[in-house]
């Protein structure tokens, strides 16, 4: 009798401590940082459990579960789309959204995630449907900028903030992707032919400018040297005639000096006619009488004219 007795006891103090520990796992709850934990109290909303320790009242409360504070992207599978053109596009959407109100996502709305894709693929087809293709390829930023508006109005009841939409992917139709391909293709051709053209162009504009100014400097060179040449003859005569002038010559050297210069009028083959001047045959009398030993008149070189006498030599 005393066993069975100590035994019933052993089992109710296991029980008893069973029970103790139950209660306080159920008491006893911690929330981590960026979650959020609606209590209800026999069935009816209580309060919302914030990060840190909080104690419940054992099978009185109970708590839901936790919700994500964190912001949180979802990815929506593609869209068909049609476009005010009646061409149908594929869409790719990616919404950014946060949990402002643990309370109201919970009781609000049943699936939000589910409900802000719904709503994203509604808004969607509303806002590209007013648009053509080219359009919608365009206006990304606006068909976001309007999306995200629409959202963040229609879930801010949900306890929900849509901070940003994105378009990820605009996928045309394969025959309006081969036309724009060949479009795109057709307009780089062009491109390069402009860019052809405009080198070819500058580079004629180049080489002509570059032929100009070496024309100038050699003209201008050219120029220079003549002046140069002009005046180192106009020196070299200045130098011999100051010589001559200084060396009082007679008519005997300057006899010698018409003979020697005689074979250079010759040069050339355009020289047909020569002009010989009165003095030279003064000049050439004075040589001759000199030879022969007879002097010359001293008036035979009077003239009534002072014109030189030419005479042709063919």
């Amino acid at each position: 009798m005393d066993n069975a007795g100590g035994t019933a006891l052993a089992i109710v103090l296991v029980v008893l401590i069973i029970f103790v520990v139950i209660v306080l796992v159920r008491s006893v709850r911690i929330v981590p940082q960026a979650r959020a934990g609606v209590v209800e109290r026999l069935g009816k909303y209580q309060r919302t459990l914030n990060p840190g320790l909080t104690i419940l009242i054992p099978f009185v409360d109970r708590l839901l579960p936790m919700l994500d504070l964190r912001e949180q992207v979802v990815s929506f599978p593609p869209q068909p789309v049609i476009t005010e053109d009646n061409l149908v596009v594929s869409i790719d959407t990616v919404v950014y959204f946060q949990v402002t109100d643990a309370r109201a996502a919970t009781y609000e709305i049943a699936n939000y995630i589910q409900a802000v894709e719904q709503l994203t693929t509604t808004t969607l087809r509303n806002v590209v449907g007013g648009l053509n293709l080219e359009e919608a390829l365009t206006s990304r930023d606006q068909i976001n900028g309007q999306l995200r508006g629409v959202l963040d109005e229609a879930t801010g009841r949900w306890g929900i903030r849509v901070s940003r939409v994105e378009l990820k992917a605009i996928d045309p139709p394969h025959s309006i992707q081969d036309s724009m391909e060949k479009q795109m293709r057709a307009e780089r051709d062009r491109r390069a032919a402009i860019l052809t053209a405009e080198g070819t162009k500058q580079a004629a504009i180049l080489t002509a400018e570059g032929q100009r100014q070496s024309s100038i400097l050699a003209a201008e060179g050219d120029a220079k040297a003549a002046i140069l040449r002009a005046d180192g003859e106009a020196q070299a005569i200045q130098k011999v005639f100051d010589a001559i002038h200084k060396g009082n010559p007679d008519q005997k050297l300057l006899a010698y000096q018409y003979l020697q210069t005689l074979p250079k009028l010759a040069e050339g083959s355009a020289n047909k006619l020569w002009i010989i001047p009165s003095e030279l045959t003064e000049a050439l009398k004075g040589i001759g009488g000199a030879l022969g030993g007879t002097n010359p008149d001293p008036t035979a070189g009077d003239r009534s004219d002072n014109t030189p006498s030419a005479a042709p030599l063919l």
